[in-house]
């Protein structure tokens, strides 16, 4: 199986500065789910790899957390699709662990969860710099995209040629790279 692994805010959903707190605010962006549909429906097995902080810092519990994974995985049922697995870190940037992006600790678990030896150019979607730099501890293929803080993260690269991601391939959004990718794939 063809694999993909994607971060959750501000890739698949709305980001928000005060941490997406509730089924409520998980609110997908714009044709993330349908890009998704797409790919689950073209034969990639996806995974999300998020880090939540917000559930360390008290801010939703991890029930919460849960159904918010459960309505994506609601509207990607309503389109035929699936994701594989979801992870997560639950610790604050202050805590000692392996887990958080910019470390590769949730993909050691997709890597384990997917039974494959390797993450060797399997393409991550992200839209900040830890994204890409967890990615890159893995022999991944990154990919940034614009949405969330994609934005702030390709002014940092673009503005510097010396930027070890200045060669990265930016889109606009989860549904643009899809529409690339599958395309580059046929």
């Amino acid at each position: 199986m063809k694999l993909v692994v994607l971060d959750r805010d501000g890739v698949i959903n709305q980001d928000r500065d005060d941490y997406v707190r509730s089924v409520q605010q998980w609110v997908p962006l714009p044709g993330s789910i349908e890009a998704m549909a797409r790919l689950s429906r073209a034969g990639w097995g996806i995974y999300v790899a998020t880090n939540q902080s917000g559930l360390g810092r008290g801010y939703f519990s991890e029930h919460v957390l849960r159904a918010m994974h459960e309505r994506m995985r609601h509207l990607l049922a309503g389109h035929g699709a699936h994701v594989e697995g979801i992870v997560w870190c639950p610790h604050t940037p202050s805590q000692s662990c392996s887990c958080r992006k910019p470390l590769a600790g949730m993909l050691d678990t997709i890597q384990a969860m997917a039974g494959i030896k390797s993450l060797d150019g399997v393409p991550l979607i992200g839209d900040s710099i830890r994204d890409l730099e967890a990615a890159s501890l893995r022999g991944m293929t990154p990919f940034l995209v614009r949405t969330g803080k994609g934005r702030i993260s390709e002014q940092e690269i673009v503005g510097n040629p010396q930027h070890p991601f200045h060669h990265v391939p930016i889109y606009d959004d989860l549904a643009t790279w899809v529409d690339a990718w599958l395309l580059n794939r046929d």
